[in-house]
């Protein structure tokens, strides 16, 4: 009978140390959680590109006229 992909996890965890389990916890919360500087970097690009989209539309409109 073949082991379940889950079944060998739970197994390679219990093989674990105390130490171990911690880190591989805090790396299992850092990929589900993208941290605070990522997402406020990632808005504040964001913010950049759409005020040049808006300073070129400007632009455009007044040449235009």
């Amino acid at each position: 009978m073949k082991h379940s992909p889950k079944l060998a996890i739970l197994q390679s965890l219990d093989a674990l140390d105390l130490m171990q389990m911690e880190e591989v916890l805090t790396h299992i919360k850092s990929l589900l959680q993208p941290s605070a500087i990522t997402q406020h970097a990632f808005k504040k690009e964001a913010m950049k590109e759409i005020r040049q989209a808006l300073r070129k539309g400007k632009k455009g409109l007044q040449l235009a006229a």
